[in-house]
């Protein structure tokens, strides 16, 4: 029988921004998230980071010890899943052991966006079909540049940046993303996230400030429908975006 590698899921969900398209047991952020994100930073040590949102199943890839995990959103071997995106996910993994085990530290996991099967969005990959966007410990996300810097160039592709720096209202995130964003994606994408770090105090009397991922939330356009291309919903058959050769 199957256990989690980590007792745990890789991932949890990132709160909506106020307009943005939800699910059923999807939640909207704080108010006040939203407003430093979208119209007014908190002060100077702010910095919003804003990336386009990709439409593929959440994995990550875990190191404990000298070992690597390849596991689903909800933490489960991916080796074992009944989908047969994920069990591509875990060959592929196998098969790039080197370039995961050359980032990874004992206790760490690479989280990212499996693309390999079309859900909601159908792409025409020019790169890689995992797309890496945090580096985590537990829930604690690393700062977004020491996890590009440990990625190292041209080793993993991350999510375009679509802005960098102060608070980005909505519109102008999506009119930068325009409409097929820059993934290839073939049909209308689906939005944005917006990661929020701050060089957070930690001394006072010496000043001594730490830098730290304080938040994510995300926009959904309100016309995207979830898994539209998926076959348990279409009857039809699975549109893959990429297929090992």
């Amino acid at each position: 029988m199957s256990t989690k590698p980590l007792g745990r899921k890789n991932y949890g969900s990132i709160p909506h921004l106020p307009g943005s398209r939800m699910g059923p047991a999807d939640k909207t952020c704080h108010e006040g998230q939203a407003r430093i994100a979208t119209a007014q930073a908190r002060d100077r040590h702010d910095d919003v980071i804003i990336q386009e949102k990709l439409d593929g199943s959440n994995v990550g890839v875990a190191r404990i010890g000298d070992t690597l995990h390849s596991i689903t959103r909800a933490g489960w071997p991916a080796a074992s899943s009944p989908f047969e995106q994920h069990r591509l996910f875990a060959d592929w993994v196998y098969a790039n052991y080197e370039r995961f085990l050359a980032v990874l530290q004992d206790g760490e996991r690479l989280v990212g966006e499996w693309m390999a099967q079309a859900h909601g969005t159908r792409y025409h990959l020019l790169h890689d079909p995992f797309v890496a966007f945090d580096l985590m410990v537990e829930d604690r996300r690393t700062p977004y540049d020491e996890f590009t810097a440990r990625l190292r160039p041209g080793e993993f592709v991350t999510p375009v940046i679509l802005h960098r720096g102060g608070p980005c209202s909505i519109d102008q995130a999506l009119a930068r993303l325009k409409t097929y964003g820059f993934h290839g994606a073939l049909d209308t994408v689906e939005g944005a996230i917006w990661r929020v770090e701050c060089n957070r105090l930690v001394d006072r009397r010496n000043g001594r400030r730490e830098r730290v991922v304080d938040f994510l939330v995300k926009y959904v356009r309100p016309d995207k429908v979830d898994g539209c291309y998926l076959p348990e919903i279409t009857g039809g058959s699975t549109i893959w975006n990429w297929r090992p050769a």
